[in-house]
């Protein structure tokens, strides 16, 4: 059977926490579960440099990452994560995550749009994957993405929207990725929307430590969980597990120029 790819997670919260042998024990679970890579994803300087420091550690897994801020830390202004991206880490992958989120607002919208803006041309310069927090905010997120230009690899992850939402999102050129909060009960309209998406711009991933799926929901989500997002997408869209696993393994490689895993 081919591997899983968990797309989107946080481990180096774990790592800058508890230190490189939780990490590792994490990864060696991911490992365990059929995950041979994961993409450790940055909300602001701090952890995107330890997202970077991550993919240096000795692990059974591929560990790329991706710096930015999230829209929450959008008053600390993108110079930062710039300066890091600039520096061409070799397991750099991606500008992220960045956006728009309405429904916290903890920082003033404007703040949210400029830092979204930025992230977006930083992604442009560089030639890298854009990886998108959206949440309550897609007309702004659509027209912020119109005027600056969609890069060329773009995903907007941990998708929560409707069909609506997501026909915008693919119609911009943008691919989605799904987590664990599509095992919900309460997300029918997301199950919907996920049905509609084309198998060749799906991606999965855990999102961890947030929003471990069912039968986990509740406690810290970690890599390993992203077969279970995996299985329940294949049973929700009618597909075979292992054309859903290597199609979104696949994706995600293309996504972030990653070498191609083996079938």
């Amino acid at each position: 059977m081919s591997p899983w790819t968990d797309a989107h997670c946080h481990l180096q919260d774990e790592f800058l926490r508890d230190g490189e042998t939780s990490a590792r024990d994490s990864l060696d679970r991911a490992a365990a579960a059929g995950v041979e890579r994961v993409v450790v994803i940055g909300t602001d300087e701090s952890n995107s440099r330890g997202a970077l420091a991550l993919t240096e550690i000795d692990s059974p897994v591929e560990v790329y990452a991706a710096v930015g801020l999230h829209p929450h830390e959008a008053l600390a202004g993108v110079g930062a994560i710039a300066r890091l991206a600039r520096a061409r880490h070799p397991r750099l992958v991606g500008i992220g995550e960045t956006g728009l989120d309405y429904f916290y607002e903890h920082a003033p919208r404007e703040a949210q749009r400029r830092a979204f803006a930025e992230q977006i041309a930083l992604a442009h310069e560089l030639d890298l994957a854009l990886v998108i927090h959206a949440r309550d905010a897609f007309d702004d997120l659509f027209d912020v993405l119109g005027r600056e230009g969609v890069p060329s690899r773009t995903v907007v992850h941990c998708f929560t929207g409707t069909p609506d939402d997501a026909a915008g999102c693919l119609d911009l050129g943008c691919d989605i990725s799904v987590a664990g909060v599509v095992t919900f009960k309460n997300a029918q309209s997301l199950r919907e929307a996920i049905r509609t998406v084309p198998l060749e711009r799906l991606h999965v991933e855990t999102d961890s430590p947030f929003l471990a799926p069912v039968p986990h929901r509740g406690r810290p989500n970690e890599p390993a969980w992203v077969r279970v997002v995996g299985e329940f997408v294949a049973e929700l869209r009618g597909e075979d597990v292992e054309v859903v696993r290597q199609a979104t393994s696949a994706n995600t490689a293309r996504l972030f120029g990653l070498p191609p895993l083996p079938d």
